[in-house]
């Protein structure tokens, strides 16, 4: 036998904080090796953070990685552990994100990336370089203030592996895994046995399946052990890190650490015999043909031994049942850390949140509960990070520390229904009661009083009081209407996010929540400047359909009944005056359904459609239900407001990541925001494949009559039906 153990890990980086990387960076290595690894795996780029963009344009960032390198090479912290750490490397004038594989105080091979991230929210070819050379190792010349103290010169550079004396060890950076030739497979035919996969890899909703599909496949055919490491947490941006660092073997999980938590550290060992990899692979027929013929993969011998004998008191990891989380417990958790993160991070004290009792709003604050839940149960659980950082933000004294979620949600959060004669009773009470139900701390606050100061102000210039639709004004005075009261909520949260924790003696300042999610950004139905502009927003995101459907689980399972009802509400952002014979609706005002946005999204994003794709899509897949023609209107209507709100993604308040058709400008959807919104080249298209289609479905009734009923007809319609069957239905028409 040839046991091997093995430690991956989850690590909470902040970009740029060093001291705070390097601290997760020594605790991951005491853990590991007092798990008795050999072998240490952090996330990429761990030194540095991920998320730091631009920085790593400065040259400022790859010394200081240097030198925390430096740190851990002079310490004892590699003696008998191979460790992989991920920051930036300058070779020659190219800058490369590498993999330093570091063992006994020494260097043993840089690793850089060759297959960068470059789509979606990645953009790696920004800031580095992919290595090309495939077919050899080069040297590189260490910095001298590094190969001074090392007494260490060069160190193999490039494409290869670690070929020691019991088994061969490589490494596959995150993007690799995922391209078409994934190094593994070479890697594997050379007798490469362990593969460590350093990743930052971010939180979309469904998405965890497809990771931990990649690792069993990379495994299940070809054999090996494949270590997978992630960040965990918020680095500074919009992305959370979901962890669930792996260790796969011969496509068994043998470990799998969380994908959401407040820890900053998370550690996942194994331990494996590596004789079972090579009885896989010797049984493979194909693999051993495949393998006699293999292209040769430079390598560096390391004199080392990795591996131990039989030993009985070695217990083997056995093969596990995946943990996923459902889409509503993804919601609730993932924004949930992420919002902790941010929160302990910004030096904030708290967030403020304007409640409308609403299905969005309403989301948002069950977060923030369930984010109170989380803190005290990981207080109880022993963790004294959280239990530090909950007593400093919570203001905390005379060694009291939270242990009750309700009573933690009181001192960080703030809710305020802000509401207007067009208000009604039943999202007052229902915005009480779900504060009530989290703990936070209420106020509620009318404001037709400002709205009223700001119209007579008006009148006073003008002469003239706008009027809402219902009461005889025109769609010009009613969208004004509106807007005034969605920005006044705007400027009153922020005023009340500022001096409320003056008035209760409160440090520092809270942080105001947004609460728009991705549909209706897309369809830019929200006001610019109102109360959906904040600081971040946990929804942002996340669609209409996936938050309402978490209010149903929250309602259970995060103890706010509440939210059953406001989920069964009918949405509506109660701008407009309530009569007997009128209700403002959202769906109403938009002009189509959450669901039909969703579609679109999808479409628009991830297909890539522009609208006469679109339409073509969307003929077949509501084409059962709806002519070509209501197809048509629907999709210039989706796309006339798409256009004429694309301005607002510019000025869209920071959102957490979780669905990939988000519109957000800053980061994800980088189109313009000035379009010709009537589309008149590609709505023209569509014109004229609703009229092909009309003729094609006349042309097809007049044959079926015609067989049907044995008649005649006419000379026209005859040429009508072999023009239809010619494929130019105008012809006959």
């Amino acid at each position: 036998m040839r046991l091997i153990k093995v430690a991956t890990c989850n690590l909470n980086q902040w970009a740029m904080d060093f001291d705070c990387n390097m601290k997760n960076i020594k605790e991951s290595i005491t853990k590991a090796k007092e798990a008795g690894a050999v072998i240490r795996l952090g996330p990429e780029l761990e030194i540095t953070g991920y998320g730091c963009e631009d920085h790593f344009l400065e040259l400022d960032t790859v010394t200081h990685a240097w030198d925390c390198l430096k740190e851990l090479l002079l310490g004892d912290w590699t003696d008998g552990l191979l460790c992989s750490f991920g920051m930036p490397v300058i070779k020659d004038s190219e800058r490369y994100n590498c993999q330093i594989l570091c063992l006994n105080r020494k260097i043993v091979m840089i690793r850089p990336k060759m297959w960068l991230a470059n789509d979606g929210n990645y953009r790696e070819l920004r800031w580095f370089t992919a290595w090309k050379q495939k077919d050899h190792l080069e040297d590189f010349l260490l910095p001298p203030e590094v190969s001074e103290v090392l007494s260490q010169t060069t160190v193999p550079f490039g494409y290869g592996y670690l070929q020691f004396l019991d088994t061969a060890v490589a490494a596959e950076v995150c993007e690799e895994l995922f391209c078409p030739m994934p190094p593994h497979a070479e890697l594997a035919l050379n007798g490469v046995e362990v593969f460590m996969n350093a990743s930052g890899s971010h939180h979309q909703l469904r998405k965890l399946d497809v990771r931990l599909r990649a690792f069993i496949g990379a495994t299940h055919t070809r054999g090996g052990v494949y270590m997978y490491s992630n960040h965990q947490g918020c680095d500074g941006g919009r992305l959370y890190y979901d962890g669930c660092a792996c260790i796969v073997v011969n496509g068994d999980v043998v470990g799998q650490g969380s994908q959401f938590s407040l820890k900053d550290v998370e550690l996942v060992v194994a331990q494996i015999d590596l004789d079972a990899v090579a009885s896989l692979r010797g049984s493979i027929s194909s693999f051993q043909e495949q393998a006699s013929c293999k292209r040769k993969i430079s390598s560096v011998a390391v004199p080392f031994k990795l591996c131990q004998s039989f030993n009985i008191q070695m217990a083997l990891s056995s093969p596990l049942k995946i943990r996923y989380h459902s889409p509503e417990e993804e919601i609730a958790f993932g924004p949930a850390c992420w919002l902790w993160d941010y929160l302990r991070r910004s030096g904030a004290s708290g967030f403020l949140l304007p409640l409308s009792g609403g299905a969005d709003s309403s989301s948002v604050a069950a977060i923030v509960g369930c984010m109170c839940q989380l803190v005290v149960k990981e207080i109880a659980s022993g963790d004294e990070q959280v239990k530090a950082d909950a007593i400093r933000i919570g203001n905390y004294t005379s060694g009291h520390f939270p242990s009750d979620s309700k009573e933690l949600a009181k001192r960080l959060f703030y809710t305020v229904f802000m509401g207007s004669e067009n208000s009604s009773e039943a999202t007052t009470t229902r915005a009480k009661v779900l504060a009530d139900e989290i703990g936070a701390w209420h106020l509620n606050v009318s404001i037709d009083g400002v709205v009223s100061a700001l119209l007579t102000l008006f009148q006073t210039l003008t002469g003239k009081r706008p009027r809402y639709k219902i009461d005889g004004g025109s769609n010009i005075e009613n969208l004004g209407l509106q807007n005034i009261q969605a920005r006044i909520r705007m400027i009153l949260a922020f005023m009340f996010a500022s001096l409320l924790p003056w008035v209760h003696n409160k440090p520092g300042f809270y942080l105001v929540l947004g609460s728009s999610n991705v549909d209706e950004a897309l369809r830019g139905y929200l006001t610019k400047y109102d109360c959906s502009s904040a600081d971040i927003n946990p929804i942002g995101s996340i669609s209409k359909t996936d938050l309402r459907a978490f209010l149903k689980w929250a309602a259970i399972h995060l103890g706010y009944p509440s939210l059953a009802g406001i989920e069964a509400a009918p949405p509506t952002a109660e701008l407009e005056p309530i009569r007997a014979n009128y209700s403002q609706l959202d769906e109403v005002d938009m002009g189509m359904t959450y669901e039909e946005l969703s579609v679109y999204g999808r479409l628009r994003k991830i297909f890539r459609c522009g609208p006469v794709s679109m339409f073509k899509n969307l003929c077949f897949k509501w084409g059962a239900t709806l002519s070509p023609s209501e197809v048509a209107d629907k999709v210039k209507h989706f796309f006339k407001y798409y256009s004429i709100n694309r301005h607002k993604m510019t000025v869209l308040t920071p959102s957490y990541h979780a669905e990939s058709y988000s519109p957000e400008d800053n980061r994800f959807d980088l189109r313009q925001f000035l379009y010709n919104a009537r589309w008149p080249y590609q709505f023209r298209k569509i014109d004229e494949l609703v009229r092909e289609s009309d003729g094609d479905r006349v042309a097809a009734a007049i044959s079926t009559s015609a067989g049907n009923e044995n008649v005649n007809v006419t000379r026209g319609g005859g040429m009508g039906v072999v023009a239809a069957g010619s494929g130019d239905p105008k012809a006959g028409f």
